[in-house]
């Protein structure tokens, strides 16, 4: 006869805290990226082409990980080594990775993570194991789903309850 008891009504409770799992672990990958590039941690940085030691965290991407038969090749390789390429990737690496780590100003990362991953995967066109797919098309959809969705162990309430960000509906 326990079978045929009444089911409660789902709360969803758990999947709203792996959203929030989710979002702190892909924030940690952007926040990783920057500490890697900006002290040279030894993983895909050396500590000598560290941003702090005037190293250029994109040249190397720029210079060698685009695909050369990529459309896009030439206009990726002129940007290597720009300051303020260099500087626009590291404060997006930053400013992505703070907002997913701590819940607030989801969708601006949303948006700035989107562009910076499309660039990406442009880059790497054509693509080797998938015509369309790769994980930059998968963090973009991540993104969208992290910003659209209750943000649960975060600072959204202190987010939202701040004057400049009640006037300012596109950083909620």
């Amino acid at each position: 006869m326990a079978l045929l008891k009444k089911a409660k009504k789902p709360t969803y409770r758990s999947a709203w805290y792996a959203v929030a799992v989710t979002r702190i672990l892909l924030g940690f990958v952007f926040l990783w990226a920057f500490l890697d590039k900006t002290f040279g941690l030894g993983f895909a940085t050396e500590s000598a082409k560290a941003w702090v030691n005037g190293g250029s965290p994109t040249a190397g991407f720029l210079q060698f990980g685009v695909n050369p038969e990529s459309p896009f090749k030439d206009f990726f390789t002129s940007l290597a080594g720009a300051p303020g390429v260099d500087f626009l990737f590291m404060i997006g690496l930053l400013g992505i990775g703070l907002a997913l780590v701590m819940g607030i100003g989801l969708r601006i990362a949303a948006v700035a993570g989107s562009i910076l991953l499309i660039m990406m995967w442009l880059a790497v066109l054509p693509l080797e194991n998938n015509p369309v797919l790769d994980d930059h098309i998968v963090y973009i959809a991540m993104l969208w789903v992290i910003a659209l969705s209750r943000r649960e162990w975060s600072l959204v309430d202190w987010w939202l309850s701040n004057d400049f960000v009640k006037k300012n509906a596109w950083l909620w």
